[in-house]
């Protein structure tokens, strides 16, 4: 692990992460979990949050209580890597502070960094590989043993791959849940170090996906985001052709599943069949999410990526075309190696002209083991955040004129609850807005509870935001 690359700045303090709500339970050990980076690390950690409950650990939400503290950390980036060595080095105090005996690295950056955790951050006890999630509470018993100290590292391929029976507890709305179907990639983009941290592609079955599927809804949960490193390709290694397809028309027969998201389609082996689904069955949000990352031919050669800018045109209005009213969510890198100001420009004049609803915007970093490291014509820092700025502005621009373009309508929106910003206001969302990511419409008039479905007329609109109250 390069220090230039990963600097341990003992004077920073971590962002705010998540951490399930418990009080503490006399007699028992207490855990604190601390959840850093995506949703697909969200699951891993309510299925370790699941297993340590059912094996006799008792969570609390107070850092300074809890006699073991685990940090699921994310490796994706430059900033979610530092952002989680400082949440590290945070709760490494608590061993002096706090009643900490135990202090835990698990997830993607453990698996990357393996050892040269344990030798740059002394404070951590164990570090725990993402093959290894499955084990996290007979990995605390062998920890809390009462031996000589001695780090330990538990690292292995990663096949973990949970099933409709691991225990889960799960963080975030009742309504509302992640079900990761598959994990790994197989693809070879050239900035990715995911297949490194996460191995190869492994699906999970249908029937293990539904079976998941029936008792969320037995709890309550009306809307099923669908994860995974590469949804599309979602069980091509199991022989399954048209996989995800065959997924979708399993799960809309699942009795009080109302939205269906699936999240991260790579723009490829899209098929008319798939996008004949999501246009037809209700349940199915009509909401893509697809990253391209680049729209320059030269630039999508040099990432690896399949396809070229006249095939993502295509597929792009095949798309609208197919499943009218959709939400297109994509995503794009800014200076990746060798992007020219002729490229950049190039995707800047898209990004313009197509008219995304949602776009991300993120800098490349150079990532270690990945082929990207090795390209020439490196791009500054700061060029690539006055690229990114430029890109997100014009954005905004495009998303206010579509929430304007909302006013008058009426919606099905979600509802999650009192609003974060004030609790005279209800929030909630429509099919078009993804949690966590996108906006939300917020519901000055009319009464309901978190999980229903209401008809929302919109009357006012910001630029990612709309306002509106409920109609009868």
């Amino acid at each position: 692990m390069s220090t230039p690359l990963i600097q341990l700045d003992r004077k920073k303090t971590a962002k705010k992460a998540v951490r399930q709500k418990m009080p503490a339970a006399a007699g028992k050990t207490t855990v604190g979990f601390v959840n850093l980076g995506c949703s697909k690390n969200q699951v891993d950690s309510e299925l370790m949050l699941g297993t340590l409950v059912h094996d006799g650990f008792q969570l609390t939400d107070n850092p300074k209580k809890a006699e073991v503290v685990i940090i699921n950390t994310c490796g994706f980036i430059e900033e979610a890597k530092q952002e989680s060595i400082n949440t590290i080095l945070e709760h490494g105090k608590l061993k002096k502070k706090g009643a900490c005996r135990v202090l835990i690295a698990v997830g993607c950056l453990a698996q990357r960094y393996q050892g040269d955790l344990l030798k740059e951050l002394p404070e951590l006890d164990g570090v725990v590989g993402t093959g290894e999630f499955g084990k996290i509470a007979e990995i605390c018993r062998n920890l809390l043993t009462p031996t000589k100290r001695q780090q330990r590292l538990w690292i292995s391929e990663p096949p973990y791959l949970y099933d409709a029976d691991s225990p889960r507890l799960r963080l975030g709305k009742p309504h509302s849940a992640y079900v990761k179907i598959a994990e790994g990639c197989n693809r070879n983009c050239a900035f990715c170090a995911i297949p490194i941290m996460r191995g190869k592609q492994r699906s999970r079955s249908i029937e293990s996906i539904v079976a998941e599927a029936e008792r969320l809804a037995g709890e309550g949960v009306k809307e099923l985001n669908l994860i995974s490193q590469d949804t599309i390709n979602y069980g091509v290694d199991m022989g399954i052709r048209g996989g995800l397809t065959a997924l979708l028309r399993a799960l809309v027969k699942v009795p009080d599943i109302r939205w269906i998201r699936p999240f991260y389609l790579y723009p490829q082996q899209v098929t008319d069949d798939l996008l004949d689904l999501y246009a037809g069955e209700e349940k199915i949000t009509k909401y893509i999410d697809m990253p391209l990352q680049h729209i320059n031919d030269r630039m999508l050669r040099r990432m690896h990526r399949l396809g070229n800018r006249a095939a993502i045109e295509k597929l792009v209005e095949r798309i609208r075309t197919r499943i009218p009213g959709v939400t297109f969510r994509t995503a794009f890198i800014v200076g990746f190696p060798g992007e020219t100001e002729q490229a950049y420009q190039e995707l800047k004049s898209y990004v313009t002209e197509s008219g995304f609803d949602r776009v991300a915007a993120f800098l490349y970093s150079d990532e270690e083991d990945t082929t990207a490291v090795s390209l020439d014509d490196k791009i500054e820092r700061s060029v690539m955040e006055e690229r990114r700025n430029e890109l997100l502005a014009i954005q905004e621009g495009i998303a206010a004129a579509r929430g304007q373009d909302r006013i008058g309508s009426v919606l099905e929106v979600l509802i999650e609850g009192p609003s974060e910003e004030t609790p005279l206001l209800l929030e909630g969302r429509h099919e078009g807005l993804a949690p966590e990511i996108d906006g939300v419409v917020y519901i000055n008039d009319g009464s309901a509870n978190p999980g229903d479905l209401v008809k929302v007329e919109i009357t006012d609109a910001a630029t990612y935001d709309l306002v509106g109250h409920i109609v009868s």
